[in-house]
């Protein structure tokens, strides 16, 4: 029967420990990354959608609800973009 020597026992689960330590921050790392790219594509969706909503306010009649309501956006947003065109 082998006996394993404590040192090595300790050097083993040093190394077990050193290999969690590195997956955690591994998986934080991309977890952040994946956070960072929804942020971006739902800031990219939103830039979109005012841009619509930028174009229908110069180019039609239509009023703040129905350009909120094509365009996704609240129509307290259409208002304020509304405001920012006349300025």
């Amino acid at each position: 029967m082998l006996h394993t020597n404590p040192v090595q026992k300790a050097m083993s689960r040093i190394r077990q420990l050193s290999a969690d330590e590195e997956t955690r921050r591994l998986a934080f790392v991309r977890e952040r990354a994946l956070r960072d790219e929804v942020s971006l594509l739902n800031d990219a969706k939103r830039e979109g959608r005012e841009e619509v909503a930028r174009s229908m306010i110069l180019k039609t009649e239509m009023d703040d609800v129905m350009i909120a309501d094509i365009a996704e956006l609240s129509v307290e947003d259409v208002s304020k973009l509304r405001a920012e065109i006349k300025h």
